[in-house]
């Protein structure tokens, strides 16, 4: 079997080169019909330098199409400078203009708070900033098509401008989730679900088969626990992302603060740098938020906070008394919430609140799991942990029930998961083939670990829609054939005249005009009776000059002297009839020549010619292969006759036509002798 060619091919590959069985430097590839779409670039928050990016050595980067990023976290995008800048990457990359906004911001501070040497740093600043020119955006719901790559996005209601992407290629749907959350909060719409049904789902399995509380009791948790710690005189620390669940906080504790008068001298700071410019980014896309926020803007803005206060540098700390303080990162790996933590977890009056998801090898991970009596701080000294650990997720990932709920409502052939550890991704796809054993519903689930692909088999029917004037004309029956051209672009088949090519394509129409010289020796007369009792009629074009005549309505035949010349404007069949009336002339040629040699050795009788022949036979064949038949001389080798008729002078020899003309060619020079 042939090899088919790679744009042909019905095999999708979903390939995770991070976020394979593991959360952190989510990155997918999918590769079907020759083309490649990378979903997402992160870094993994638990390692540093290259360690912390995708596998991205698997790949030929050069090849990629397009690069689509979900949301501006940075398990999601915190590689894109270094893949924008430091690679060979040609293609196109896509975010919501929210997440662009936030994108610079939040790797600013990123680069700034990591605590590695400049050397291990993947990018800098500049990189950063340079990256900014090279990323497209898109708004939710609005269809872009680039090199047949179809793809739109939804509201995935996780962050400010966080999207679900839905890829199309070639008819085949793709929906890769990437993180969301079905429930609304304060601040921020539910992921939507979209009316078009996917074929291949790539979904987020963060909680694997876990339960979220429900909002109301999370909330009244929450702040009663930040309420038990500063009413016994301690420090509170929210170890928090600068965007994203920070600003659900933020709303719960102001609105708080404002119930109870009892708190009011009790200061809330927002340790970020990034405040008044995310605030600002927020306030510029309300509309991507909840119809309450939208409502509640016209009145007054709900991110002005009276009780909060932005702490841009620890110098503006009076380290004194309770507080809360909401500090970046989320996950204490490194940081003014790592510092802060150091400082203040000797003192059991103190407690810490971790709000969000924590992945391995970070330090709220490691007390979540672990509770240790002791850490290791970054300096290397050895701290007690005296002070509160709780966890109280604020984590805006879907649960068990969002995603079967999610998973039923679109019936996908394929699910495949993602972003999720090893054991919680294994407890969610066994789950899944359970709940769906005893229905019609076929499902198929896969939890790839890092670079093991997932491969599946599409082939959908070819169809051609008819445009333009064959659209206009009266089609015909279903049994009757259609003439046109077929047109192939971006996986979609058109039919349409030769005429529409301009209209509906880049391509234009052209005419090749071929011309064929043919030299002639006989009377062309001749040739030309020869051609029409062959071909039928002859159509005459008297010109200047020359003689021109059309065969087939296609066909010119030019008669100059010495040579015949063929015009056509080239096509099969036009070139079918061209090389038909090359054959015949050649053909009448030859025949033509041939009664010449003829009628010259007839017209010949002079007395001496025989002898002459003879002596001239017998220089190049053997004397005893000649034999003298009185009107007919006979010369016979191996296995060959030819005969010399001297009265009708005519040679012929049946077995070898090639023998018989050097006969001939002798016979004509001793009569041109003689």
């Amino acid at each position: 079997m042939s090899k088919r060619r790679a744009e042909e091919s019905d095999l999708l590959v979903v390939q995770p080169l991070g976020a394979g069985q593991e959360v952190g430097r989510s990155c997918i590839l999918l590769e079907f019909k020759g083309k490649k779409v990378m979903l997402d670039f992160g870094i993994h928050p638990g390692l540093s330098g290259t360690n912390a990016l995708p596998f991205i050595d698997r790949v030929d980067i050069s090849t990629i199409d397009i690069l689509l990023i979900s949301h501006f976290h940075l398990d999601h995008c915190g590689a894109l400078p270094w893949f924008l800048e430091k690679t060979e990457f040609k293609g196109k990359c896509y975010m919501t203009h929210a997440t662009k906004a936030i994108y610079k911001w939040l790797l600013s501070d990123f680069i700034k708070v990591s605590n590695i040497g400049a050397d291990e740093m993947l990018y800098t600043e500049n990189d950063l900033e340079n990256s900014m020119s090279k990323i497209d955006t898109i708004n939710f719901h609005q269809e872009i098509e680039h090199e047949g790559i179809k793809f739109w996005c939804y509201h995935a209601g996780h962050v400010l401008g966080a999207a679900m992407f839905m890829i199309e290629i070639a008819g085949v749907r793709i929906l890769y989730t990437g993180d969301f959350s079905r429930v609304e909060d304060r601040h921020l719409m539910s992921a939507e679900l979209p009316s078009i049904k996917p074929d291949v789902l790539i979904i987020e399995s963060t909680y694997g088969v876990n339960l979220h509380e429900p909002r109301e009791e999370r909330e009244k948790r929450f702040t009663d626990t930040v309420k038990n710690i500063v009413t016994r005189g301690g420090k509170c620390l929210i170890p928090v992302f600068a965007l994203g669940r920070a600003q659900e906080l933020l709303l719960i504790l102001d609105e708080y603060w404002a119930q109870h008068p009892e708190l009011h001298e009790i200061p809330i700071y927002y340790a970020s740098s990034l405040a008044k410019k995310c605030m600002a980014v927020y306030q510029t896309y309300v509309n991507a938020m909840n119809e309450k926020i939208r409502k509640q803007i016209g009145i007054n803005n709900p991110f002005v906070f009276k009780h909060i206060s932005n702490l841009k540098n620890m110098d503006e700390f009076d380290d004194v008394g309770p507080s809360v303080i909401m500090a970046s990162p989320g996950m204490m790996q490194s940081g003014l919430s790592r510092e802060l933590f150091e400082a203040w977890c000797t003192d059991k009056k103190n407690g810490v609140i971790i709000a969000g998801y924590c992945v391995e090898g970070t330090l709220a991970k490691h007390l979540l799991n672990e509770s240790p009596s002791e850490i290791t701080s970054m300096a290397g000294q050895k701290l007690k942990v005296n002070c509160s650990v709780e966890y109280i997720s604020f984590s805006a990932h879907t649960d068990f029930k969002q995603t079967t709920q999610f998973i039923r409502s679109l019936k996908p052939a394929h699910c495949i998961l993602v972003h999720g550890e090893q054991s919680e991704m294994q407890k969610l796809k066994d789950a899944l083939i359970r709940q769906y054993e005893d229905t019609d519903y076929n499902i198929q689930v896969y939890n790839p670990r890092n670079t093991q692909p997932v491969e599946l088999y599409f082939r959908g029917e070819k169809s051609a829609k008819v445009i333009g004037k064959l659209a206009s004309n009266k089609m015909p029956k279903s049994d009757t054939e259609l003439s046109g051209i077929l047109v192939k672009r971006n996986f979609k088949y058109h039919l349409m005249s030769p005429e529409d090519l301009p209209n509906y394509t880049d391509l234009a129409i052209s005419t090749i005009l071929q011309r064929q010289s043919i030299p002639y020796k006989s009377d062309p007369d001749l040739i030309l009776y020869s051609l029409e009792r062959v071909f039928g009629n002859l159509k005459k074009y008297p010109e200047a000059g020359t003689h021109r005549y059309r065969i087939f309505d296609a066909i010119d035949i030019i008669v100059e002297k010495k040579f015949l010349i063929l015009e056509w404007s080239s096509s099969p069949i036009n070139d079918f009839y061209a090389d038909s009336l090359l054959s015949e002339v050649l053909k009448a040629e030859l025949e033509e020549s041939k009664a010449e040699q003829n009628r010259v050795l007839k017209d010949f009788e002079q007395p001496n010619f025989k002898e002459n022949l003879l002596s001239a036979l017998d220089d190049l064949f053997d004397s005893k292969s000649i034999r003298d038949d009185s009107n007919s001389l006979f010369i016979e080798m191996d296995d060959k006759t030819i005969k010399i008729d001297l009265e009708k002078m005519n040679v012929s020899c049946e077995q070898d036509k090639q023998l018989e003309q050097i006969v001939v060619n002798c016979v004509n020079q001793i009569a041109n002798l003689s």
